[in-house]
């Protein structure tokens, strides 16, 4: 007999019980989710609200300096049910009051106010200080107000529990229903059934029908209608089946003399099948031949592969050294820049030491002549009047051509020293291009050509000068050497404009230009349009790398034919590096 545990009805019972059950604990534990979290939101809603009440006198309080009454306004938030921590800050970020269960705040101060969660079942509401004095705002501070889930937890207790005695008592009369239902309508007739079953006599299919004492017509009643339907196929399957006996021992002796015939035709396909196999045997031969065939041109390829590997390997060593003679071409072209600037300074330089020195000699010859007039008693009114003119004409001249000559030195110094160093600073542009320009008056000086600078004066930027003295003295060069390399009187604008976090410089002349098709190779490494005469097509390579790599920024170029070169320089006002 079958365990009554392991019954139909039983397993059907337990696995509708469990369903239900999973899905009451599914439905009260979302309820119990949902309640956790607008208790929580009222909660932060009363934290918030709580800003309205003390934040005006704390904030006075901070103003004022207040610690004292600061603090004590800390600890009366305390005493609130709901508040579990009070943090107090300046505008530093140095704490004032840091009271009960709290957490580590970002040193950056707080200027909006913002809910969030902390480690330890904490959450908290944080928000500025502000101080409205005159119509203008102060940052004195802020304030975090932390609270935790056991305060949640405490508000949402008698619910919870409410929540949970509903779903017992309605489960616990869920199964009672259940198990009265299952025993009446299923359990009661599965025994029955099975107990009827359990009486088959294949020998007395008639007394063998189901009889079921069931009151509505339901599934039982159509399983014993098809049972009893299936007795009395039995019974006309066993008179069918001696009539089959019968045939079948016909039958038996008509397969014997089949069974002859089929032997002696299995025995020609045996031999057939054997010529087969031979052929297969023949067949896999080959395909050994060909599989070492195979292998011995895979062997080939891979010495091939290997050999493509050793000599990519020196390819890219031949890179590395080329990269390493391209750095070394572009520092060398630097120098040379910087060579040049040096020798056109020092030319300048030479002319007002020059006059210096014969204003020296011509004062000290004079005043070796008044020494003499002085010692042999000589000296008169005129004499002394002459002298001092004359005095004052050499010092006059000597004052100005020292000063010029002081001058030029300090552009070249800042400028040159600038060019030699990566050091970042903070620098004025309108005034270093200024300086830089002035540097450039060796190689101005000959020509009419003439600079404009549109600068604002407050534009301020912090990089690296000497990219920028690089940067401008390849342009102007540039401009010089190939623009206007057939002028006698060119133009070069220089517009500045500034961005909340960028810097626009526009460059402009109106020389020759260039075709389009020296104008898409122009920034390309070694490409110059005077090649033999001097170019070494690194001016404009190294400009486009000290932009984009050093500064960070970004370089176009635009121009036509007879009308001159443009420059558009985008540079962010603070170093990215």
């Amino acid at each position: 007999m079958t365990n009554e545990k392991s019954t139909l009805s039983k397993k059907l019972l337990t696995r509708v019980l469990s369903v239900y059950f999973i899905l009451t604990v599914i439905v009260t534990a979302g309820q119990i989710v949902t309640e956790y979290v607008n208790a929580k939101s009222h909660i932060a809603g009363e934290l918030q609200t709580l800003k309205n009440t003390f934040s005006t006198s704390l904030t006075r309080a901070m103003w004022e300096l207040n610690m004292a009454q600061a603090k004590s306004i800390a600890v009366g938030l305390m005493e609130l049910p709901i508040v579990e921590g009070v943090q107090i800050r300046d505008e530093n970020g140095q704490y004032i009051a840091n009271l009960g269960r709290t957490s580590e705040q970002p040193h950056s101060p707080i200027i909006k106010g913002v809910v969030q969660d902390h480690v330890g079942g904490t959450f908290g509401y944080s928000f500025p200080l502000i101080f409205e004095f005159s119509g203008r705002t102060s940052l004195v501070g802020d304030v975090a107000l932390y609270s935790s889930a056991q305060i949640i937890f405490s508000r949402i207790e008698v619910g919870i529990f409410f929540l949970i005695g509903n779903a017992i008592i309605k489960t616990a009369f869920l199964v009672f229903l259940f198990m009265s239902a299952f025993r009446t309508m299923l359990t009661n007739p599965l025994n029955e059934l099975r107990q009827q079953i359990s009486d088959f006599d294949i020998d007395d299919l008639e007394t063998s029908k189901l009889h079921l004492n069931v009151p509505d017509k339901n599934e039982f009643t159509l399983l014993e209608q098809a049972y009893n339907g299936l007795i009395d196929g039995m019974a006309d399957f066993q008179k069918r089946l001696n009539g089959a006996q019968a045939e079948l021992q016909n039958a038996n002796r008509l397969l014997d003399d089949h069974n002859i015939s089929l032997e002696q035709e299995v025995a020609k396909k045996t031999a057939t099948l054997s010529k087969i196999m031979l052929d297969l045997e023949q067949q896999k031969d080959e395909l050994i031949v060909n599989q070492r065939e195979l292998r011995q041109e895979n062997e080939n390829r891979q010495f091939i592969e290997d050999e493509l590997r050793k000599r990519n390997n020196e390819l890219a060593s031949s890179m590395d050294t080329l990269q390493l003679a391209k750095d070394q071409l572009v520092e060398s072209e630097r120098m040379a820049s910087l060579g040049g600037l040096v020798a056109g300074i020092a030319h300048d330089v030479n002319t007002p030491l020059g006059v210096g020195v014969t204003a020296t000699s011509f004062l000290q010859e004079r005043l070796n002549t008044l020494e003499k007039a002085y010692h042999e008693k000589t000296l008169t009114g005129s004499t002394m009047n002459t002298f001092l003119s004359d005095a004052q004409q050499t010092i006059t001249l000597l004052t100005n051509n020292l000063n010029r000559a002081s001058n030029l030195i300090s552009s070249f110094k800042q400028v040159a020293v600038d060019q030699a160093s990566e050091a970042e600073r903070e620098i004025n542009l309108k005034e270093y291009l200024n300086e830089i320009i002035q540097s450039l008056a060796p190689s101005l000086k000959k020509t009419q050509h003439v600079i404009n600078i549109s600068c604002p004066d407050s534009v301020v930027i912090v990089c690296a000068p000497g990219m920028l003295a690089q940067i401008f003295t390849n342009m102007v060069m540039n401009s010089i050497i190939h623009g206007f390399e057939d002028m006698s009187k060119g133009t070069i604008d220089i517009k500045v404009s500034q961005q909340p976090e960028t810097l626009t410089i526009d460059y402009s002349d109106n020389g020759k230009g260039l075709p389009k098709d020296s104008l898409a190779k122009h920034f390309d490494a070694f490409y110059t349009t005077r090649r033999g005469k001097g170019g070494s097509g690194l001016g404009t390579h190294i400009m486009y790398n000290l932009v984009t790599q050093t500064l960070k920024g970004d370089i176009e170029v635009f121009s036509e034919p007879g009308h001159g070169l443009q420059y558009v320089l985008t540079i962010p006002l603070h170093s990215q590096r």
